[in-house]
């Protein structure tokens, strides 16, 4: 044997050569919305996917999301996977040609209303898949709280996205109030936001929330939806937060992570919002995607990995109890011995549905949602008719640009439903 030969044998061995018995390649970038217990979470998942070439995983949490992944894509760096809750994003990122179509295997998971199938040159291509649902046509009060007089909790700030817990509460009440017919046809830019079913969400949220003060008023907008910190800086809710006298929060399923005792109860929110009995078992939803971004074959395995049944109970099994992820029943798991009454309740919810609609903000195009955030603010500021009325014919303005920009490509089709 040759000294050359020994000596890198022993450099080998020794792992000072890169590319000698381990992997050399970056590890994978993954980029996405959860932080602290969450994010801690699904970073032990990564850890644990060793897929026996020993690639690695970065995990990159952050809660402005949508402005770190618009900066890398200009940078022409962005992640391996990002994981999204916005369909209008993921749809504009397939129309630039952002987005790689997913591998056979995973898109078999895509299962309505989350991942509808994108019509890109005539073939019908997923290209993203839910890896956690959240249901969020939820109420959440104090266990002796009359439900007969609500007093609602309202924090609106949330960094650079200030404005959806108000978002919302509008799409809630459109869907409970005109039915999911009419509430997909406004989220998918179908239906004029001047139009009564639209409108009278508006008014009625302002009735619900009642007269506030000018104090109350700025209190919310400048509060997180997390509610004020408590003395150890973590977040402890609305309803225990200083400040707030409230009993009642319209709020999606995640929130569970700042109600972790037994004082709190969750309901569907339709027996509050003053709709038909027709449309009490439809249900609002938001979905995290996992999309890919690069050419690399791992970042496709590792979202085939992600999305199957041994991932999703891999990460179940490395959460706390308070942000464990939630799966609607078709995605074939159902909730642990050890699940709290919150998340059985939360998950029959979910699995028992009549219809389940996507989040309707998360559909628009950005340009539109961004708009919505805004305006859900100023209203909240002025809930006056004709303060509604200016709101309403500026975001038809932007619907009706929206969708000409979004039609000048025809062989490119948006989803075509969102309700299921």
């Amino acid at each position: 044997m040759s000294r050359v030969l020994r000596v890198l044998l022993v450099a080998c061995l020794l792992a000072l050569v890169p590319g000698c018995g381990s992997d050399s390649r970056d590890p994978l970038v993954v980029l996405g919305p959860w932080t602290g217990e969450e994010g801690k979470a699904f970073e032990a998942v990564l850890d644990k996917l060793d897929d026996g070439t020993g690639r690695t995983y970065t995990y990159e949490g952050t809660r402005s999301l949508r402005e770190t992944l618009v900066s890398q894509l200009e940078a022409d760096d962005p992640p391996d996977v990002a994981v999204l809750n916005s369909i209008g994003e993921l749809t504009e990122y397939a129309r630039r040609d952002k987005l790689k179509p997913l591998d056979t295997e995973t898109a078999q998971r895509a299962f309505p209303p989350w991942v509808p199938v994108l019509i890109v040159d005539n073939k019908a291509r997923p290209y993203w898949v839910p890896l956690k649902a959240d249901l969020k046509s939820l109420v959440w009060s104090k266990r002796d709280a009359p439900d007969d007089r609500p007093a609602w909790c309202v924090g609106l700030a949330s960094q650079a996205t200030s404005g959806w817990p108000g978002t919302d509460w509008i799409e809630d009440l459109v869907l409970h109030q005109a039915g999911p017919t009419r509430y997909d046809e406004w989220a998918r830019g179908r239906l004029d936001w001047r139009d009564p079913a639209v409108e009278r969400a508006w008014t009625t949220w302002a009735h619900l929330l009642g007269k506030r003060s000018p104090e109350s008023v700025e209190t919310s907008l400048t509060t997180s939806f997390e509610g004020v910190p408590g003395a150890d800086g973590q977040p402890r809710g609305l309803l225990d937060s200083p400040g707030f006298t409230c009993s009642h929060e319209h709020q999606s399923a995640f929130i569970r992570y700042v109600y972790a005792g037994d004082d709190v109860k969750v309901e569907p929110s339709a027996r509050y919002l003053d709709g038909p009995s027709a449309y009490r078992d439809a249900f609002e939803v938001a979905g995290d995607m996992a999309a890919v971004f690069s050419d690399d074959p791992d970042a496709q395995q590792l979202v085939e990995r992600l999305s199957s049944p041994a991932g999703r109970e891999l990460w179940w099994a490395e959460a706390e109890p308070a942000v464990r992820p939630l799966f609607p029943a078709t995605a074939g798991l159902s909730p642990p011995d050890s699940a709290t009454p919150v998340e059985r309740r939360i998950d029959s919810l979910l699995s028992g549905a009549r219809v389940l609609c996507f989040d309707a903000s998360d559909v628009m195009p950005p340009e539109l949602r961004d708009a919505f955030h805004r305006a859900v603010l100023e209203f909240f500021r002025d809930p006056t008719k004709r303060q509604l009325t200016s709101l309403l014919a500026q975001l038809e303005t932007v619907r009706v640009q929206a969708n000409r920009d979004s039609g000048t490509d025809p062989t490119f089709r948006p989803p075509q439903h969102i309700c299921e």
